[in-house]
């Protein structure tokens, strides 16, 4: 009799340890499941354990409550049955070791003790776990049944406790939710676009669009923009024949039409605004009278209110205005794609001498109106926190004046310990030589990689120069 017992005590612990494992599984799968996962389970299924699934999903705090419950009372009943049987099976073991009488009972005890947690822990909760996490639908669909069985049993005392749970959350100024918000973040969207990307779920160019468009929310129109000292611009008593001279010299379509200059914009034309005047009357009909008006936007604006106001305008162009109500830039619709796709090149641009990047062995090219940001992505250098935006900008902070063709300098090193993916594979210390200047504005820099010793010894040297 007392073997039979046995057995039955054995069997009653396996079977609360599995009990234990399906509230454990129910609430990771639960909480690992996305709302559109379910809904397309449903569509495509239809049964009754894909529809249990979702109601759960939908009343996710009672389901929860009542696997705490679940595995809180499961874990009390293990314990207590396993413990005794356990012993007995422990106790004469002991004795055949040699173990004295006096001590067999302590050291049975403890080890029942061990035994049973340990099964319990690893049986009752990590396997359901993990099997939960790997595979949230299908364990979801295997345990709902048994658990909504056990939930409708004791469901009053479930809701009690529920209702005390949310009672102190409330007290806490926080607002209980049923079911988990499946809107996610932009920090969170872009970090599963990289391990995507990482683990060959997304290509490497389709992960970039996804990142940059992500991003594009954060850019602001300041980033964006074309700087005002690069605006080709005409003035409004030009003529339609300067407008077809320069779109023939420049490449470009679209110009602003200016009184005096870019702060007084009176509007901008196309150069196909030309082709609606006679040939005879284009050296004398006024670029004033063809300019269509073009809206402005403070450079503080966000990406995506930028592009609204860029889509919108009828000329695709738009103006930035600076704090002051000055004129810092333009924006076009080109350079709204560009942020998002990279380079954009059509026939008339040259891709070569247009490209803000160019590598020539370990050193780069770069564009002096490159911002930091792009620097730090494709180069690799982290510049510290100052009063610039662009390359150009820092070189002009790092000097104290203008800079002049054949300037060197080592630039500064940031704090910032973050270092991104980059092309260079490296992120030492970089000097910096001003290679091209248009008038007042750094052109193009060649960033070239140097040795710590390198830096010191040019620092040196640079400050033995100045005395």
């Amino acid at each position: 009799m007392d073997i039979f017992i046995s057995i039955l005590s054995l069997i009653g612990f396996v079977l609360l340890t599995a009990s234990t494992g399906l509230f454990v599984a129910i609430e990771f799968a639960l909480t690992g499941l996305e709302r559109s996962t379910i809904e397309a389970e449903v569509a495509q299924r239809g049964d009754k354990r894909s529809k249990a699934v979702k109601r759960d999903h939908q009343n996710l705090s009672f389901v929860l409550s009542g696997a705490q419950l679940g595995i809180t009372v499961t874990t009390l009943a293990t314990g207590y049955l396993a413990e005794p049987i356990l012993d007995k099976f422990f106790t004469p073991l002991l004795e055949l070791l040699g173990v004295p009488e006096s001590a067999t009972s302590t050291i049975a005890l403890v080890l029942a003790l061990f035994v049973a947690t340990l099964l319990s822990m690893v049986f009752g909760e990590l396997v359901p776990k993990n099997l939960a996490i790997t595979n949230p639908m299908d364990t979801a669909r295997f345990v709902v049944g048994p658990v909504n069985a056990f939930n409708t049993v004791f469901k009053g005392f479930i809701k009690m406790l529920n209702f005390s749970a949310n009672w102190t959350v409330c007290r806490l100024g926080i607002e209980p939710a049923d079911e988990l918000a499946s809107a996610r973040s932009t920090q969170e969207l872009t970090a599963l676009v990289r391990n995507s990307a990482e683990q060959g779920g997304l290509e490497r160019t389709t992960a970039l669009v996804l990142d940059r468009s992500l991003k594009f929310g954060d850019v602001t129109a300041e980033e964006l923009m074309t700087p005002r000292s690069t605006v080709e611009t005409l003035h409004d008593d030009d003529t339609v024949l300067d407008l077809i001279a320069l779109a023939i010299e420049t490449g470009h379509s679209r110009f602003p039409v200016i009184r005096g200059d870019l702060d007084d914009t009176i509007g901008v034309v196309h150069y196909k605004d030309a082709f609606a005047v006679e040939a005879s009357q284009r050296g004398s009909v006024l670029l004033r009278d063809l300019a269509r008006p073009i809206p402005v936007v403070p450079e503080s604006l966000d990406g995506d209110s930028v592009l609204n106001a860029v889509r919108s305008a009828g000329s695709q162009v738009i103006l930035v205005a600076d704090e002051y109500g000055g004129t810092a830039g333009l924006i076009t619709i080109e350079d709204v794609v560009e942020e998002i796709l990279g380079e954009v090149y059509d026939e008339h641009d040259d891709a070569e001498a247009e490209r803000d990047f160019q590598r020539f062995g370990t050193s780069w090219s770069v564009s002096g109106l490159v911002r930091m940001d792009e620097l730090s992505e494709k180069v690799g250098y982290i510049a510290p926190e100052g009063p610039y935006e662009t390359l150009g900008g820092l070189v002009m902070a790092k000097l104290g004046r203008i800079p002049a063709p054949g300037d060197e300098l080592i630039l500064p090193q940031s704090d910032n310990p973050f270092r991104a993916e980059f092309e260079s594979g490296y992120d030492g210390r970089w000097m910096a030589k001003v290679t091209v200047m248009e008038d007042r504005r750094v052109d193009t820099v060649i960033l070239s990689p140097i040795s710590d010793e390198e830096a010191a010894a040019f620092e040196k040297s640079a400050r033995e120069a100045a005395n």
